[in-house]
């Protein structure tokens, strides 16, 4: 059995993958990285191809799917959950190493960064870390690492389209064991740039206020990709 398995869910991702296959290579015959594809219109498969990562399609745009599939195709005693649009430090791994040898009963997840200049993305940081670290709801874009054994015991990520990281970190018997490490994830400013950071932080909030209160996923999915 390898010790990590990094899991990516991706959609037409050519254009950040590279980046991320070169920061994960550091792994090298300790783990192994499994690219779950929903239909990538670009060269996404070719570029995990040349990396030599495990490749799995998926048939439908559904990240809880694509992230359960990883899962369960993976041979990992951990399971590191990114997404594509992230960067990690170039000593990341050297660094978790001892939390893989730590309390496996521990879900960590890293400390947000966003990887944009404006000082404007260093407050929704501090906001971000604020509700992490002390109301124990962290994302999915702070990367997710769990032991094999507690995400088969919680039942995994949900096959949902959207909101499968809120939904399987609130089917957690205790969020005491959740853990910030303190080490860096990079995610991409893309989603922000597209409107106004706070309008959009606003948005967000908002469609997990609808999903709490029993919206289907499909309706929030159709509004959240709205263009």
């Amino acid at each position: 059995m390898s010790k990590i398995s990094v899991i990516i869910p991706t959609i037409n991702e050519a254009n950040n993958l590279p980046l991320l296959l070169s920061d994960l290579s550091i792994i090298q015959k300790e783990g192994e990285i499994l690219i779950v594809d929903c239909g990538s219109e670009d060269k996404t498969i070719d570029i995990a191809n040349i990396y030599g990562v495990k490749v799995y399609k998926s048939k439908e745009r559904n990240r809880g799917l694509q992230l359960d599939m990883g899962a369960k195709n993976s041979k990992g005693e951990w399971l590191i959950f990114l997404h594509a649009d992230t960067r990690l430090t170039h000593d990341w791994f050297t660094k978790i190493k001892t939390v893989l040898k730590a309390d496996k009963n521990y879900i960590y997840y890293f400390k947000f960064r966003i990887n944009n200049k404006k000082i404007l993305y260093r407050a929704l940081e501090i906001l971000v870390n604020l509700r992490s670290q002390y109301f124990k709801q962290p994302y999915g874009d702070q990367g997710l690492i769990i032991h094999r054994s507690i995400y088969l015991k919680n039942n995994g990520f949900r096959k949902i389209p959207l909101m499968e990281d809120v939904d399987f970190l609130r089917r957690l018997n205790n969020k005491k064991f959740l853990k910030q490490l303190n080490l860096p994830i990079f995610t991409s400013s893309r989603k922000w740039e597209r409107t106004n950071i706070f309008l959009q932080s606003i948005k967000n909030w908002n469609f997990r206020r609808r999903w709490l209160k029993g919206e289907s996923t499909k309706s929030i999915y159709s509004d959240y990709y709205k263009k």
